[in-house]
């Protein structure tokens, strides 16, 4: 188990530094659009070295100029150790190994467009820069575990992201990407703070409980395993919806769906597994897909088959595996990291 007030994602130097890094504190989205700028910079070929002075004072400033830097610097560590170089060259659409040089290797893996004649850059708003910018989070394939401030937990699934706020008057939980599984506990302080999870849909309360929080393009999905929550979408606020222990439901910034049971093993993702229960094909595979590098597809044609067991989500080869053992299925490869999910034959 990892204690958030001693994880950090930089590798920085400098107690104020690493104080800061090791509360997970959110960093100003301006600050780390300045530190993507700096590395594109850099990464192109025609740097110079008054480009490189120029950056080592920035750098120097302000702590968080620091501490921007070393989170992009593990974020660009993260994606060149799970994003396979053919991925990436499709993604690019331009042929290795020019994908992987200077300017374009910054922009193409960060996120960045680069305006080519001009000298500023725009970063895209993507889950890839929450991640980046997000005091703490996972990379593919990654489950990880942190205790809070007041003692509650949290473990962020794979491609997850999350900024934590508090203070005397709350405690507050920023998801901005992927999925968490929060489990509070009573708050020390002898002020009442309630514990909310924010997504940009909506907000989710806690009360006295064990839940998930999953944030997608469309909405976000809510389950809750003890005690209930109380959720209100980010456009309607005077919407409110009370989910109960064995329960989950879909919101979006509007609306929310009504609640419907939760299968008692929905969150076995905690423990690396994907349990499933008749689940659509195209659903597991989407999901085994979150859990690993590249591209892995179902095709139409078998989509609606109906799959029951077990399924490794930290060795996704070997559930691939069982999966084309139990049914008449087999993975076709373009290469490695490029896959596609199809009937036998």
């Amino acid at each position: 188990m990892l204690d958030a007030s001693a994880t950090s994602p930089g590798h920085g130097k400098g107690s104020t530094q690493e104080a800061s890094s090791a509360s997970g504190a959110a960093i100003d989205p301006a600050i780390v659009q300045r530190a993507a700028e700096w590395m594109a910079r850099l990464w192109a070929d025609d740097a110079s070295d008054a480009d490189r002075a120029a950056f080592a004072r920035w750098r120097a400033e302000h702590p968080q100029h620091e501490l921007a830097w070393n989170r992009l610097q593990a974020f660009e560590h993260k994606l060149l150790h799970s994003v396979p170089r053919e991925v990436a060259r499709h993604a690019l659409r331009e042929p290795a190994p020019a994908a992987w040089q200077g300017r374009r290797r910054a922009l193409g893996l960060l996120g960045l467009f680069v305006s080519i004649g001009g000298a500023g850059y725009l970063v895209r708003r993507s889950e890839s820069w929450q991640i980046a910018a997000a005091g703490h989070s996972t990379g593919t394939g990654e489950i990880r575990e942190l205790t809070l401030p007041d003692g509650s937990h949290v473990v962020l699934a794979s491609a997850s992201a999350i900024d934590l706020h508090f203070d005397a008057d709350q405690r507050l939980l920023i998801l901005r990407a992927g999925e968490i599984l929060v489990a509070t506990a009573p708050d020390p302080s002898p002020v009442h703070r309630p514990f909310r999870v924010h997504s940009r849909h909506g907000s989710v309360q806690a009360l006295g409980t064990r839940f998930t929080v999953r944030q997608d393009n469309d909405g976000a999905h809510v389950a809750v395993f003890e005690g209930a929550v109380e959720i209100r979408p980010a456009h309607a606020p005077a919407t409110l919806a009370r989910i109960d222990s064995g329960h989950s439901a879909s919101f979006s910034a509007e609306h929310i769906q009504p609640a419907v049971a939760v299968p008692q093993t929905a969150d076995a993702w905690t423990r690396g597994m994907l349990v499933a229960d008749g689940m659509r094909l195209d659903e597991l595979v989407a999901e085994l897909a979150r859990y690993r590098p590249g591209v892995l597809r179902c095709d139409p044609a078998v989509a609606h088959l109906k799959v029951t067991g077990v399924f490794s989500l930290r060795d996704t080869d070997r559930a691939l595996e069982n999966l084309t053992l139990g049914l008449p299925l087999e993975v076709v490869w373009r290469t490695r990291w490029w896959g596609t999910v199809k009937a036998a034959g």
